[in-house]
């Protein structure tokens, strides 16, 4: 796959928003919407809907940077990108680029924003910690292209 770009263009439209202008602000508003939402519900404590909303946006990171593969915008591209899941499109397969270093530290921060706010409690830790693993390790550069146990090989 040829991963030469042109300055601010990219011929996959798949991949191009998470380097748009906003997009990072985009993507903490949505965070915290989900998380004042979920303070909202009666008999939810503080410790819960932090740990919730740990665990619902490493899930949904999850699913859609490392599960979903192609594009959805086929005409507009050449088909190369069809076996690369949605974290490989990113800045066509470039490591450690600024859009990635932002996705990579915020499950961290968010991870570690749940472990205080639930006083460090040992259950909340474990499941934060997990989830955070989740959406932390498939983002290293060491598992790129890498399909674990044959899962998502296709």
């Amino acid at each position: 796959m040829n991963c030469e770009r042109r300055a601010g263009y990219s011929g996959n439209p798949n991949e191009t928003w998470l380097s748009s202008r906003g997009a990072w602000f985009t993507w903490v508003s949505v965070t915290l919407g989900v998380h004042f939402f979920l303070l909202c519900v009666p008999g939810l404590s503080v410790p819960v809907v932090w740990t919730l909303t740990n665990v619902i946006h490493s899930l949904i990171m999850f699913y859609i940077l490392h599960t979903i593969k192609g594009s959805p915008f086929g005409a507009a591209t050449d088909g190369s990108e069809r076996y690369l899941t949605h974290w490989e499109q990113i800045d066509g397969g470039q490591q450690f680029t600024a859009t990635k270093k932002f996705l990579i530290s915020f499950p961290i921060a968010l991870f570690l924003l749940a472990s205080f706010y639930t006083n460090y409690d040992f259950g909340h830790f474990l499941v934060n910690f997990a989830v955070m693993l989740l959406a932390v390790i498939p983002k290293l550069p060491q598992l790129h292209g890498v399909r674990l146990f044959g899962i998502n090989r296709y």
